[in-house]
């Protein structure tokens, strides 16, 4: 009977305890974009980080493909996702309640976390379309991002500025961005905007598969637009990073930045961050684009929200911060 009432004993301990470990375990979402963009290598890069140590902290990070920017922002303000990645001219619109928020109005609770990667707004056109401009997508057939996206916000932006609207094409697909270069490739459109870091996969299959070429996009409107904005800034494309390229083409462009909102705890903010910096050489070779980060410029390029309370913590302990 002791025997009994022992393993019994013990059967309850183990269940308890493991329900305790079950209820401290805690999931995140991190939002990210097309499977083809840097987006989701960033926030898959971020949860390979934090689940290395899940044991630790007992978060589970997960980062699906989302539709970009714009989604991510409007799924953290609704609680939907914990973190995510937007271009720096979305999250400053967010934060004041423009553009795409201006109905839902000023995103006061948006917290920035850091920066990432510089990101070009780049057309890619079919090398046989006769595109050597931005001003000659007039007339032909162009994928100006689906909705929801940083790349169609930034198209959108320059297409204003220019007094353009979407008539000015001969056919304006709203393709994700991982559709768009293999609707290149089959001569269903003519050119492709993508806000990206770079290099980028989706272009350099359709620079290899189909001759495309990267246009550069010049001229008065950017220069209103770099020097009106603060989280626009004049970008070059290197030469020879795609076949077909061989010159640095100039173009303008944003930073990717990490952001949550009040909502998400301090304390998860600061193990997602630690995870991040505490392996810095080892996020630095999860992607081509993050080679030259440094600490310092992701403290501070393109974050218009204040910075969360959970990353203060973390930047104070290592003297980033004052």
């Amino acid at each position: 009977m002791k025997r009994s009432a022992i393993a019994a004993l013990s059967a309850i301990l183990l269940l308890s305890l493991s329900g305790a470990n079950a209820a401290e375990e805690k999931y995140v979402t991190i939002g990210t974009g097309g499977q083809t963009g840097v987006y989701y290598v960033v926030g898959q890069s971020i949860c390979k980080l934090v689940n290395r140590e899940q044991s630790k902290h007992g978060i589970k990070c997960t980062a699906p493909s989302t539709g970009g920017s714009v989604a991510n922002l409007n799924a953290i303000r609704a609680g939907e996702q914990d973190m995510g990645v937007a271009q720096s001219d979305q999250q400053y619109k967010a934060l004041k309640g423009e553009g795409d928020f201006e109905a839902a109005g000023p995103f006061k609770e948006l917290r920035a976390v850091f920066a990432v990667h510089p990101e070009s707004f780049t057309v890619v056109a079919r090398k046989d379309s006769g595109i050597k401009t931005f001003d000659d997508l007039k007339g032909k057939r162009v994928n100006i991002g689906n909705p929801g996206s940083g790349q169609r916000a930034t198209m959108d932006a320059l297409m204003k500025e220019k007094g353009w609207d979407t008539s000015v094409f001969q056919l304006a697909s709203e393709l994700k961005a991982a559709e768009q270069a293999q609707a290149l490739c089959d001569n269903k459109i003519d050119a492709m905007v993508y806000v990206v870091g770079h290099p980028n996969g989706s272009i350099q299959e359709a620079a290899s598969s189909c001759d495309a070429i990267i246009v550069p996009v010049t001229g008065p409107e950017v220069d209103k637009l770099v020097q009106a904005y603060p989280y626009y800034a004049v970008s070059i494309i290197p030469g020879k990073m795609y076949p077909g390229s061989d010159e640095d083409v100039k173009t303008f462009g944003v930073t990717a930045t990490f952001v949550s909102s009040t909502k998400t705890p301090d304390d998860t903010i600061y193990v997602v961050v630690k995870a991040v910096f505490d392996n810095f050489d080892r996020f630095k070779k999860l992607h081509p684009a993050f080679a030259n980060l440094q600490p310092a410029n992701m403290l501070k390029d393109g974050l218009s929200a204040p910075l969360h309370d959970g990353a203060v913590k973390y930047y104070k302990e290592k003297g980033w911060l004052k």
